[in-house]
């Protein structure tokens, strides 16, 4: 089997990569246009095998896209290309708006065109997967799950862009039978996660003793997904999922934001003890516009069709997650240093 793997060399992207090629024996062709987030040396256990090419395109140019179908006659896609991060969404819409729907669009064509002129046997067999975000569903109260059948209630830039890119995903397969599936999942966390995000953001401030910003007053609750954990169920939707179909992957792990950053204060004074304890870092910023209050993910479809379950504990994943940043800082260091240097994203211009 051969994947095209777009995003490839994002955080998630890059584990789908390794484990296709390492567990499933899959060849990969990951296609990735390299922009702030995407790092390469994610992917040094694989880059040498023989199963594994990268090819650097944006997914908005129809024309290498089109050609990358035939030039490597891929049997399924796993699409995650995409911007993700919400404070960036907020701060600046317009590449969202590009890369998430437009590529989307994009690709879906070039998908479309290049499956209607498959064997019938080989249509059986090809599956395009559009990862997505449990963001698209909105905001929760303090009880409930999303489910499949949620409606969607998107609060930002960024959610209403993947909302839209659902939206076509689900489109293509109903009007013109590209035999798509899409996938929301909940908080991913672990290793190769660039340095914006809330776990990585908190864990490099804390080794540095620098502020750790939380927004409000930290009540804002998530539900945290390790990363191997969300790429095996995405590999697992190409030989199990049902085309047209929805899949939730959610940790069954809910965290207060609040609780999020001071396990990981704990856990460094553990493992590194320094001047103080790092909990005393600890700042509550004002919030970000629309910040929604809590997700949570049933997941019971993708674990009863599909036989996946979440294996690590957020608890034990998070401990993990931290040594493994305090043995890596020759990965994060450029993207530290060179490409995002932690400052405060998600205000309007009027609020800097």
């Amino acid at each position: 089997m051969r994947v095209l793997v777009t995003g490839g060399a994002g955080f998630i992207g890059s584990a789908v990569c390794r484990q296709l090629v390492l567990e499933a024996q899959a060849s990969v062709v990951n296609v990735d246009k390299l922009t702030y987030a995407a790092n390469l040396a994610s992917l040094a256990s694989i880059e040498g095998t023989s199963r594994y090419r990268f090819e650097q395109h944006d997914i908005c140019d129809q024309e290498a896209i089109t050609r990358l179908f035939y030039k490597w006659e891929p049997s399924g896609v796993i699409h995650l290309a995409a911007e993700s991060h919400v404070d960036r969404s907020i701060t600046g819409s317009a590449a969202f708006i590009s890369t998430n729907i437009v590529g989307t669009y994009t690709l879906l064509e070039a998908a479309r065109r290049y499956y209607d002129g498959l064997s019938s046997q080989r249509q059986r067999q090809f599956r395009f997967i559009h990862v997505s975000t449990d963001e698209v569903y909105g905001s929760l109260g303090p009880a409930d799950c999303f489910r499949e059948d949620t409606p969607y209630r998107p609060s930002s830039p960024y959610s209403a862009s993947k909302a839209a890119s659902d939206h076509l995903a689900l489109a293509w397969y109903k009007t013109y039978g590209l035999p798509v599936i899409v996938s929301n999942c909940s908080n991913n966390y672990g290793p190769f996660q660039f340095p914006e995000k809330l776990i990585p953001l908190t864990i490099l401030n804390a080794i540095e003793y620098k502020s750790l910003p939380v927004y409000g007053d930290g009540s804002n609750v998530r539900d945290w997904l390790h990363v191997e954990d969300h790429a095996a169920g995405l590999i697992r939707l190409l030989f199990e999922g049902r085309a047209g179909e929805k899949y939730n992957f959610g940790g069954d792990s809910e965290r207060s934001n609040l609780e999020v950053v001071t396990r990981i204060c704990d856990a460094l004074d553990r493992l590194r003890p320094g001047p103080a304890a790092r909990r005393s870092l600890i700042s509550f910023v004002p919030d970000r516009p629309g910040h929604d209050a809590r997700y949570a993910i049933d997941a019971s479809k993708a674990r009863s069709q599909l036989g996946w379950r979440p294996t690590r504990s957020f608890e034990q994943g998070l401990a993990d997650t931290v040594e493994w940043y305090l043995a890596s800082g020759t990965w994060w260091a450029r993207a530290r240093n060179m490409v995002y240097d932690g400052s405060r994203l998600g205000l309007p211009a009027t609020q800097h």
